[in-house]
């Protein structure tokens, strides 16, 4: 009777010794091996398909391949694969003398290190989501302004439809019309677009029947008495300085954003996107190639003179425009290197009261761009990256001019209602897209300060 008992003590002497052998089916290493590797998994991370593979391993995979798909099965993880904790502490506690060795063998090797702070890196540029609402937020997308967009696409869509159905708008401005076909009404029309002070001298051109070929022959001397008595000096010298670049046009020159656009549908769309990707080499191509007609506008509207009369309107101030002064090119200098977008959101404030709403869209669009610009900088300073700047300023330079030299060369193809549909997406609905952005990102530094 005592010899059971004692085989009853070295049984439980072994299963104290290897808790692993007591579990009915022995546990072999292999089962718990990384199909990258055929090695123990070590930090094992599970995929949404359900595989593992070590840490580094999957690191090494992405860093090849740059693609978030199962080394295996091939198909694309959601979000950022984390280390299966539950796994991880099994194995540990399983084969703890190899996993100890093949975790030093990792920290010796250079190649694995750096793929997995390469790794870490691209899961830290992901948008994170935290445990307790993070599939909730992945269910719902971008919430409120997704729906909203969708909603405004969609009236958006109705009306350019009904404006590609009805072109006579567009068509019809004196922007597209000879001066001498223009009729008293048109004449009158183009007069009051020089500004409210020419509303006094309504009456006066009506009553005498002006139409475009009476306009031309009017000099100075005629404006300045019966019937017409301008007697306003300034007044008479807008006139004739607005005449004269109709005469040598010969049609009205654009005033104003929709009449810039009829005129230019190509520079527009591509300052517009320009503008709000890449401000800086926006400006820089209206320096360089629109001049006279775009850039002086913009520096003298942005930085005026101090001797400006504040009374004037702002079409009235942009019809005699000189070389700007040094004071005026160190502020442009200093708001273009460091608030690009302010200018842009201080010449669409002196135009509000041409553009009512659309001045105010590209407002808040600016301020939105300054706080994600912001943003970015931020990144690049708390990550230590500085001396990638010049990097990515090469990478976005390339990029963007890559870009529009494959628009100017397809240009010519794309449909006129396309165009349409671009701009006015990239006028109205982008500070709608910005607002979401602009919430994500501030989610984004308060999941990081937590």
């Amino acid at each position: 009777m005592e010899e059971p008992q004692k085989n009853d003590l070295n049984t439980t002497g072994l299963e104290e010794e290897s808790p692993v052998k007591s579990t009915g089916p022995q546990i072999s290493v292999s089962e718990f091996s990384c199909h990258c590797c055929y090695d123990t998994l070590v930090n094992p991370t599970t995929l949404n398909c359900g595989h593992s593979f070590c840490r580094h391993c999957l690191a090494l995979w992405w860093m090849s391949s740059k693609k978030t798909e199962c080394p295996e099965c091939r198909e694309k993880w959601e979000g950022f694969p984390k280390v299966n904790i539950l796994l991880r502490d099994a194995i540990e506690k399983l084969f703890p003398d190899a996993i100890r060795m093949r975790i030093e063998d990792i920290q010796q090797n250079n190649d694995i290190v750096q793929s997995l702070a390469a790794f870490q890196k691209y899961g830290n540029d992901q948008s994170p989501l935290t445990p307790s609402t993070g599939r909730v937020n992945q269910q719902r997308g971008g919430g409120f302004f997704s729906g909203v967009l969708t909603a405004l696409t969609g009236v958006a869509v109705i009306l350019l439809v009904y404006h590609w159905r009805s072109r006579d708008s567009e068509h019809g401005l004196l922007v597209h019309k000879a001066v001498a076909k223009w009729t008293a009404e048109e004449v009158v029309l183009w007069l009051e677009q020089l500004g409210p002070w020419a509303s006094l001298y309504r009456e006066r051109f009506l009553s005498e029947r002006v139409n475009g070929r009476l306009l031309l022959t009017l000099t100075e001397e005629e404006f300045s008495r019966a019937p017409y008595t301008i007697e306003n000096r300034s007044h008479r010298r807008v006139i004739l300085m607005e005449l004269e670049r109709v005469r040598t046009l010969g049609v009205k020159p654009p005033q104003n954003l929709w009449e810039y656009k009829a005129v230019n549908p190509g520079r527009s769309l591509f300052l517009l996107y320009a503008l709000k990707s890449s401000p800086r080499l926006g400006l820089l191509y209206l320096y360089l190639f629109d001049y006279t007609d775009s850039f002086l506008p913009f520096i003298h509207t942005i930085c005026p003179l101090q001797e400006d009369s504040s009374g004037e309107d702002i079409l009235t101030k942009l019809l005699d425009l000189r070389e700007p002064t040094w004071r005026q090119w160190r502020e442009f200098l200093v708001k273009y290197s460091f608030l690009p977008y302010q200018l842009i959101a201080e010449f669409a404030w002196d135009w509000l009261e041409v553009h009512y709403w659309t001045s105010r869209f590209l407002i808040v669009n600016a301020m939105l761009l300054s706080v994600l610009e912001l943003f970015s900088f931020w990144k690049i300073w708390s990550r230590s990256e500085l001396k990638t700047v010049p990097q990515r300023m090469w990478s976005h330079f390339w990029k963007v001019s890559t870009q529009g030299l494959f628009v100017a060369m397809f240009w010519p193809l794309i449909p006129q209602f396309v165009c349409n549909c671009l701009f006015y997406w990239a006028l109205y609905f982008n500070p709608i897209i910005n607002i979401d952005l602009v919430v994500k990102e501030v989610r984004r530094l308060e999941t990081q300060v937590l």
